[in-house]
């Protein structure tokens, strides 16, 4: 099992590698060890259907022809197509050792089960439209598909498909996990991923997003202790009273909304501190019992609403801002948070990313550690493969998610759950991360097609699931 915690680029992965040679690895033991690992797991899993091995002419096609020898020793019934000669030192070793058949490309016929070794780590353009052709028409007429290291198509570094390739059901990391595993919309083709250990110790400033730990009150805590949650709402109400709910499911001490003349507490437990003005709210935010605020959800887009957040910018509590708060700060957002000493976590999805960057989204790790650097504030960029970055470029990416999530008033959830956690005080990237966790896992506890209300009701049980 590969270690997710490190989640290496082509460049740290070739560097990996080198580092195991240089201490008395061959290349050749290094493809035995991949091709032989990915071998057993398509055995285990579908022994019995012929297989066409497809090998490019490079080390991932070498792991091809380890993979086809071990499965004809087997008893599998395998065949292997490949365009060209193997070019490389340890791809030819490989091709030397297999005893079955090889065929042109052009002339392989489809087989139950495809394995692509024709591209792996390192693809930069497209493949070519002949091999491709080739490609797309032996994978179509397969019922299986096994992609080993990486689809052929798929750039390593950004989850770019460079080709338009067909969905896998397994991909199969050799040595570490790539960026490209988790992001989409590679990931969406990779079907079920599993890795093969070959001796990679590498570490990364990338990773997959832990299962928190936690650790419940004890017997010197209080409600200010367990963290004051303040929720300033704007002008719609609803946003900011989900944001306050979840903040209270997700273990917050005490929960407070600081709003307009006739807002209404969501439940009884939730107090409302009524603002008439920016300067009142801000002289309300000054309570140095104030653990965490968020400002966004709801917020509005008018100038009330700039005045509440330029009120709320002033102070010194960890903030959270979320939705609206990030479409008002809009080109200026760096400049209105790098200042800021005490944590900040901005949480927005891609169009509102867009507007803080004052362009579109291109590679979202790249970009958002671009704007966690810049801004000095934590950036969770929202997503069916949500990025989570500080500012020095230590990221994590989700890979529990869940696309129910895709309905109106989840994020509003989500900020209230960071912000418990954030109340805590814990660091903002660690509350980020312990936030998306625990929203992803309470919607899956939640089963389909739910409303906000029936999420926000998992979330106890999320956390007892953490303790």
């Amino acid at each position: 099992m590969l270690n997710q915690g490190h989640i290496l680029t082509a460049a740290e992965m070739q560097q990996a590698e080198q580092a195991l040679i240089d201490k008395g690895v061959s290349v050749q033991e290094l493809m035995r060890l991949a091709g032989q690992g990915a071998a057993q797991m398509i055995w285990r899993i579908a022994c019995d259907l012929p297989t066409l091995v497809l090998c490019g002419p490079g080390n991932n096609g070498g792991d091809g022809y380890v993979i086809a020898q071990w499965l004809l020793e087997k008893g599998v019934d395998v065949c292997v197509a490949a365009p060209l000669e193997p070019k490389t030192d340890a791809a030819q070793h490989a091709k030397s050792l297999w005893r079955g058949k090889t065929i042109a490309l052009a002339e392989a016929q489809p087989a139950a089960q495809f394995v692509d070794c024709l591209f792996g780590t390192g693809l930069a353009r497209a493949v070519g439209d002949e091999w491709f052709g080739h490609f797309s028409r032996l994978a179509a007429g397969a019922k299986r598909r096994v992609a080993i290291d990486l689809p052929s198509g798929v750039e390593s570094d950004h989850g770019t498909c460079l080709n338009d390739i067909p969905g896998f059901d397994m991909t199969i990391a050799l040595g570490a996990f790539k960026p490209s595993h988790f992001l989409e919309p590679a990931r969406s083709k990779m079907g079920h991923l599993v890795g093969i250990d070959i001796g990679i110790t590498a570490a990364s400033n990338l990773g997959i997003l832990p299962k928190p730990r936690l650790s419940g009150p004890t017997s010197q805590d209080h409600k200010y202790s367990r963290g004051l949650v303040a929720v300033v709402a704007g002008a719609m109400h609803g946003a900011a009273q989900l944001t306050a709910m979840a903040a209270q499911k997700s273990g917050a001490g005490y929960v407070k909304i600081f709003a307009s003349p006739g807002f209404a507490a969501p439940h009884p437990s939730i107090v409302v501190e009524t603002v008439h003005d920016d300067a009142e709210l801000q002289q309300k935010l000054a309570d140095s019992r104030i653990s965490a605020i968020v400002i966004g959800p709801g917020l509005g887009r008018d100038d009330r609403a700039k005045d509440l957040l330029n009120a709320t910018l002033a102070a010194n509590a960890p903030l959270l801002l979320d939705a609206d708060a990030l479409t008002v700060a809009g080109p200026q957002f760096t400049d209105l948070v790098k200042t800021r000493s005490a944590e900040t976590i901005a949480t927005p999805h891609a169009g509102e990313f867009a507007g803080l960057m004052a362009d579109s989204l291109q590679y979202r790790l790249d970009d958002g550690r671009q704007l966690a650097e810049q801004s000095q504030c934590n950036i969770l960029l929202k997503g069916s493969d949500t990025i989570i970055v500080r500012p020095d470029g230590k990221a994590s990416i989700s890979a529990l998610s869940c696309l129910w999530l895709s309905t109106a008033g989840t994020g509003d959830i989500l900020a209230g759950i960071i912000a418990s956690r954030l109340a805590t005080g814990i660091s903002g990237y660690k509350a980020a991360c312990e936030g998306q966790w625990l929203h992803s896992r309470a919607a899956h506890l939640a089963g389909p097609a739910f409303t906000p209300e029936m999420l926000i009701d998992q979330l106890p049980a999320t956390l007892q699931e953490c303790l």
